[in-house]
């Protein structure tokens, strides 16, 4: 095998795993990665604000509250005081909404110890700043390396330990090219590798971030035209024409293009896009319906990250100038009131472009014509 031009048996050591991570959250995705770094033989605590979630996962080995049923891997050790989780940690999971990132790292600076690094679990672009999650914890934890961890991941599929695989993305040095064992990269996929979950590596952070933002997004989309009653072949398009947006959004953030094809992008979406065990495909397809907003999930206060982000997400392509015209269809229906049919029907009748960016094509589709006939 072979990463980043350095081949694995030229490393000047071999890698070594964390022996304690430190899990941030203690929801349905932050209880599942407990479980994977448990099963990989890692000494797991895992912060959480709820008291009786903290005492049932160490008295009952059970997170009643979002993963009822499910039996956790003995050893899970959980706390609501984060000086105790952080205590010792020599990588930490940060899996926190994207609102509330910026408070929770707060929290943890006081606590954590020197250049330990921090994988993002959560996926989002701040609201007001268009910051991905990696600037915003990197202004607030200096001094600390900031990465991802991403991929095709429900939380009760990984939490009941069928095979799974992500993606573990952060920046490398020069140092870290020279030996990428000592990388936290790798050392994070190794401590996380087991038979029941494959890692990967990349050094593209910002296309795993842009990926993560978006697909959510498109994920709406897919549900709310699924909801309207529209078949399989408006679904496929869609999700690949998603990810043209998702590459266009990496590539002017500094991204590469191809990572969007990977796990962490085109592995993601197709799984949110695919089913309403995602409460963003979930939340479309109730709103395609014509289910108002308020009485979605039988009115319950469910975050749906994909309604938060389809801000924050337009914000930032338009100071960079950039169309998303699904996203920019989701955004006016979640919050302007627009009508699901008529948007997409908008979206359907754009001028036909190539499909390959140097393929200069523009022209009017027949069914826009037709409607400035009429007009």
């Amino acid at each position: 095998m072979s990463y980043l031009g350095t081949q694995a048996n030229d490393l000047s050591a071999s890698p070594i795993p964390y022996a304690k991570i430190c899990v941030i959250g203690a929801g349905s995705w932050g209880t599942a990665l407990a479980s994977v770094a448990r099963r990989a033989g890692r000494e797991t605590v895992i912060w959480g604000r709820d008291q009786a979630t903290v005492e049932a996962i160490n008295t009952r080995r059970e997170n009643p509250k979002y993963l009822p049923g499910i039996e956790l891997p003995d050893g899970i050790h959980a706390t609501t005081d984060m000086a105790e989780a952080l205590k010792g940690a020599e990588a930490v999971l940060l899996v926190t909404p994207s609102r509330t990132l910026r408070e929770v790292c707060l929290q943890m600076r006081p606590h954590l110890e020197k250049a330990v690094p921090i994988a993002l679990c959560a996926k989002g672009i701040e609201a007001g700043t268009g910051y991905l999650l990696s600037e915003v914890a990197s202004q607030i934890l200096g001094g600390h390396q900031i990465g991802a961890l991403s991929g095709p991941t429900f939380a009760t599929e990984t939490a009941l330990g069928h095979l799974t695989a992500a993606t573990v993305a952060f920046q490398f040095s020069y140092s870290d090219r020279l030996d990428t064992g000592s990388s936290p990269a790798t050392r994070l996929a190794l401590s996380l590798g087991s038979e029941f979950f494959r890692p990967y590596i990349t050094d593209d952070l910002v296309g795993v971030e842009v990926s993560g933002a978006i697909k959510n997004v498109i994920a709406i989309a897919c549900g709310m035209i699924t909801g309207a009653g529209y078949a399989e072949n408006t679904r496929a398009a869609l999700i690949v024409r998603g990810m043209d947006e998702m590459k266009t959004l990496a590539d002017g953030l500094g991204g590469r293009r191809e990572t969007v094809t990977g796990l962490a992008g085109a592995g993601d979406l197709i799984l949110t896009c695919s089913s309403q065990t995602s409460r963003n495909m979930s939340l479309g397809v109730q709103l395609g319906k014509g289910i108002p907003r308020e009485h979605c999930f039988d009115g319950k206060p469910v975050v749906v990250e994909g309604e938060v982000n389809s801000i924050s997400v337009m914000d930032l392509a338009r100071r960079m100038n950039i169309k998303l015209p699904i996203c920019e269809s989701v955004h006016r229906i979640l919050h302007q009131g627009a009508d699901v049919r008529e948007t997409f029907g908008d979206v359907w009748s754009q001028p036909i472009e190539g499909e390959r960016r140097g393929l200069a094509i523009s022209i009017d589709h027949p069914v826009a014509m037709a409607a400035e006939a009429i007009q």
